[in-house]
């Protein structure tokens, strides 16, 4: 088994004290690897490549929560929508319409997360405070789209005290938000921040998912 059930264990032990979901990132990582997890009772999956997401989901048992964790083209979006659980990387209004558009002719709702860009690498996706606080305050013109929260990654440094600034910052914009628009709406109460590397500065900030890979699955072959 290539899969790390001791930490896997070990993990998801300290998220459920803390009520935190565990998104178990699985890409580039056979769909056998994903049974392994499975069968050790883990039900949320991370997927960042579109076709892949859709060919594991068609395999796995219809129990997993998929989490598409990767940046969604606009031309994806249509394999995409009604198939991932939650699309966590909604990353300009462009791509949040085309994704109403498409669950809207599929006639589902589709659970979303605003990316809110919280790094200081340009090589991030995101939306600025200003960008998310527009596409809430107009939230009723996406009637197919439910808003769960926010996602965000950290900047890729070893500084923690940055780390912990950056997901402090995306923590207390889900905090004003969640009082000024979503006050009624009890689905908006998401933050996913953190991953392998950072996770426990995600822990102590407050996040509701955090996205573990590597400390799973081990490392990636990307040249296959």
């Amino acid at each position: 088994m290539s899969v790390n059930v001791e930490a896997y264990h070990s993990i998801q032990q300290e998220f459920v004290k803390q009520s935190v979901t565990l998104v178990a990132v699985s890409k580039l990582k056979p769909a056998s690897d994903i049974e392994d997890l499975y069968k050790e009772g883990q039900r949320d999956f991370g997927e960042n490549y579109v076709q892949e997401l859709v060919d594991k989901q068609a395999v796995l048992p219809s129990t997993i929560n998929w989490h598409f964790i990767g940046h969604l083209q606009r031309n994806k979006v249509k394999q995409i929508v009604g198939v991932a659980n939650i699309i966590h990387g909604v990353d300009s209004e462009r791509l949040l319409q085309e994704i109403n558009k498409e669950a809207e002719k599929k006639q589902v709702v589709q659970n979303i997360l605003l990316q809110y860009f919280i790094a200081k690498e340009e090589t991030k996706f995101g939306l600025d405070a200003a960008e998310i606080e527009t596409i809430v305050a107009q939230k009723e013109q996406y009637p197919h789209v439910q808003f769960l929260g926010l996602m965000g990654m950290a900047t890729h440094t070893d500084d923690q005290e940055q780390i912990k600034a950056e997901f402090d910052q995306l923590i207390t914009l889900k905090q004003s938000l969640k009082a000024r628009y979503f006050k009624e709406d009890a689905a908006f109460s998401m933050a996913s921040i953190g991953m392998s590397g950072d996770y426990a500065i995600a822990l102590a900030a407050g996040a509701s998912h955090i996205r573990i890979g590597s400390m799973l699955f081990g490392a990636r072959n990307y040249t296959s």
